[in-house]
């Protein structure tokens, strides 16, 4: 049977015709490829978003064999979409916005990813700055702000750090005792982690990093309520997704796993990359559809033992009701029934009740009566007992729209509190912190200075290691080292990606606080860059070889003077620099070719390979140098027109005859010369219509120039001249003086 008809039947239809068409021999042969196939179908159904119908399909491929939680990411990823959607209406009917229970903080100096104070400010490659803690607990898998990965290897920003110690004391101080919390939790001293959390809360009451911390060491410790407490008073607050996944870890230790299951998606729509979240989604999924089976459930029951008692009435629910089976199915069941029937016994005997010895755990559960099964019933922790299709049906219950929204509109409760468990006012919810203001008084320019020019930060850019400079000092420090100015630390990773990403706070913080000394530093850069601006003074000029106008002229940039002109030229936006031979005398020749920029390749080491075509040629007026490079005063040069009808009629004749010598030539060449100059050059151009057309006349000149064999001072004799007649003359002695030459 094809693929296409095993997925248009219903599970249950494929259960019965696997099993009675391969017989009792071939079952357990077929089971693994029956079960991919219904996986396939499955995760076709979930990726349409078709939930009901999905959770039939997953749970009838359980049946050929354990399914791996990771094989559930489709199906979890359905739920989460039904999930959230409910909870954006939900949101919207309660008038409830998430963006506005940040309490009104100033978030320049707070985490993006927790919303609270930037303690130990780390900056990405992508410019936004988080803090330690966020990262180190790997909270933080992608920038909140922008999207982009976060790698993990950046240090902690050492300017950042000193503007905070300095502005904030007393906060710093507060936070430095919660790094000691989470020292000691790492440690298993979970006690006196609790001691100093409550000390730290006692200050203050508003740090909810402090509680999920303190309710870390409390669940390690067992005291779940106590933990819990802590996430419901944090749940509302700006550590909300963290907050949701350390309760719903409370409620799975409790057992609770219809209630954790809730609040593990509810975590996801917080954040959807929480670390964690989905893989315990995953396994309760995992569980909750698995077939009634020791094997599959000693994991479940593990979680359960030693809690609340009506969670010991699961192994009842194995006896529940179920839908009937068709003929086929009941053999099967009979067949796995009897199969398993000794092992089942003999488990029993060997499970004694804790509160009855020599009575099986069975026997002693039955003695808690109907009202304890009932309750059992309700409990998602009893599903895995259930038959496969009654946990089909109880898990889409559990998913429905009306448990979905009722548990959303009034997620910061719980039924804990309907138990008694009601805190102090105090405790009820998380109120706004004070707004957080930078003390102008404490403003400091010198505090905002590069270390490289000695000035106001302008486009500052934090490396790895955690030191920022101004974007362009640090360019010009990189190309002679790919190391820190300042720690030496290597930077040859960070040169090979060359993002150098502005770092937000900082900038923020100058464009804020510091306007007038940043539109000083502003001019400055303005004016720097309009003198670089400049074509006709102070040109950059590359002293390499001879390049041409229209010709293609592609260049290997490695050393450092030259590659700080080329990213000048990228960064003024003129993109053009001057292309000289070296004279001895005068450093290099009186005329050249401006060469633009098309393409720059940067290579990880620094090197780059520029791309460059030629564009108009120039008389150097007057030689100077800046920054290592050397710079002229340049006139351009242009053709002189001819106007006389009948000198431009031997012009043409002329064009025209030196042109077909040139083709005669180029075609005569050794097929080895040839292809070279076809490689580096491309063909020779084609004749032009008018010969006057551009300042520089034809363009096949210039091409035929650039691959004739002969001197560069004879080349630079003709790029000077601004008559055609000239140049074309010039051109048909030199093909002539060639062609004459005899051929080895």
């Amino acid at each position: 049977m094809s693929l296409k008809q095993y997925v248009a039947d219903t599970p249950e239809e494929r259960s019965a015709f696997f099993i009675g068409a391969d017989g009792d021999n071939n079952v357990s042969e077929a089971e693994d490829g029956h079960r991919e196939l219904i996986l396939q179908k499955g995760n076709a159904l979930a990726s349409e978003d078709c939930l009901k119908e999905a959770i039939d399909w997953f749970s009838a491929a359980m049946r050929y064999g354990p399914v791996r939680p990771e094989q559930l990411s489709t199906f979890v990823d359905c739920i989460l979409r039904n999930f959230k959607r409910k909870a954006a209406g939900s949101d919207a009917s309660t008038g409830r916005s998430r963006d506005s229970e940040s309490g009104g903080v100033d978030a320049l100096l707070d985490c993006p990813s927790c919303l609270c104070f930037l303690d130990e400010p780390v900056t990405l490659a992508c410019g936004h700055s988080y803090c330690r803690r966020c990262l180190r607990r790997r909270l933080v898998l992608k920038c909140k702000l922008c999207g982009e990965a976060v790698a993990g290897k950046e240090k902690v920003n050492v300017t950042l750090c000193g503007l905070l110690e300095k502005w904030f004391p007393g906060e710093l101080k507060e936070w430095k005792k919660l790094r000691e919390v989470d020292s000691l939790c790492k440690r298993k001293r979970y006690r006196e982690a609790v001691s100093l959390a409550s000390e730290v809360l006692h200050s203050d009451p508003h740090m909810t990093v402090a509680r999920l911390s303190r309710c870390e060491a409390y669940t390690a410790l067992g005291q779940y309520r106590l933990a819990l407490e802590d996430t419901e008073f944090c749940c509302r607050s700006s550590c909300q997704a963290e907050a949701l996944f350390r309760k719903a870890t409370v409620l799975q230790k409790l057992g609770q796993v219809d209630e954790s299951l809730q609040v593990f998606l509810h975590c996801l729509t917080v954040n959807e990359d929480f670390p964690g979240a989905k893989r315990h989604v995953e396994k309760i999924l995992c569980d909750l559809l698995s077939p009634a089976d020791e094997n599959v459930k000693v994991g479940l029951r593990e979680t359960t033992q030693s809690t609340l008692p009506h969670l010991r009435t699961k192994t009842l629910v194995e006896n529940a009701s179920v839908e009937p089976q068709s003929p086929v199915q009941r053999r099967h069941r009979h067949r796995v029934c009897a199969a398993s029937a000794h092992h089942t016994d003999s488990q029993e005997k060997r499970c004694e009740s804790p509160e009855r010895p020599g009575l099986s755990r069975a026997q002693s559960l039955r003695m808690h009566g109907s009202s304890s099964m009932e309750e059992g019933l309700k409990r998602v922790s009893s599903a895995p007992q259930l038959g496969d299709q009654d946990k089909g049906s109880l898990l889409k219950r559990k998913l429905s729209v009306s448990d979905v929204e009722a548990y959303l509109v009034d997620s910061g409760s719980s039924k804990y509190k309907k138990q008694g468990w009601t805190k102090g006012s105090k405790h009820q919810t998380a109120k706004a912190k004070p707004c957080r203001q930078v003390p102008e008084d404490l403003l400091d320019p010198n505090d905002l200075e590069c270390s490289l020019c000695m000035r106001l930060f302008y486009e500052p850019v934090s490396t790895p290691c955690g030191h920022t400079f101004c974007k362009n000092c640090l360019e010009r420090c990189l190309d002679h080292t790919p190391q820190c100015p300042l720690c030496k630390e290597s930077l040859k990773e960070y040169l090979a990606f060359r993002k150098y990403t502005v770092t937000a706070v900082l900038d923020t913080l100058i464009k804020q606080h510091l306007r007038h000394e940043h539109e000083e530093r502003f001019k400055t850069h303005l004016e720097e860059n309009q003198e670089l601006s400049d074509l006709m003074k102070n040109v950059p000029v590359f002293v390499c070889t001879m390049a041409y106008p229209t010709v293609p002229c592609p260049l290997h940039v490695f050393e450092p003077r030259y590659r700080l002109m080329i990213r000048r030229c990228m960064d003024t936006g003129t993109q053009q620099f001057g292309m000289c031979i070296s004279e001895p005398e005068k450093g290099f020749a009186d005329y050249g070719c401006m060469l633009i920029i098309r393409s720059v390749h940067f290579l990880p080491d620094g090197r780059s390979v520029v791309d460059t075509v030629g564009g108009k040629r120039f008389r150097v007026l007057t030689r100077g140098m800046k920054d290592g490079y050397n710079t002229a005063d340049i006139e351009h040069l242009e053709d002189n027109r001819v106007v006389d009808r009948e000198v431009l009629e031997k012009l043409q004749d002329l064009h025209d005859a030196v042109y077909e010598q040139a083709q005669v030539w180029f075609q005569n060449l050794k097929i080895r010369f040839h292809n070279q100059i076809l490689q580096h050059f491309g063909p020779m151009p084609e004749r032009e219509a008018d010969i006057q057309a551009t300042p520089n006349g034809p363009a096949w000149c210039w091409w035929l120039l650039a691959v004739l064999p002969i001197d560069p001072r004879h080349q630079l004799s003709v790029l000077s001249m601004t008559s055609l007649k000239d140049r074309l003359v010039k051109i048909q002695h030199i093909l002539t003086y060639l062609q004459n030459i005899p051929s080895n």
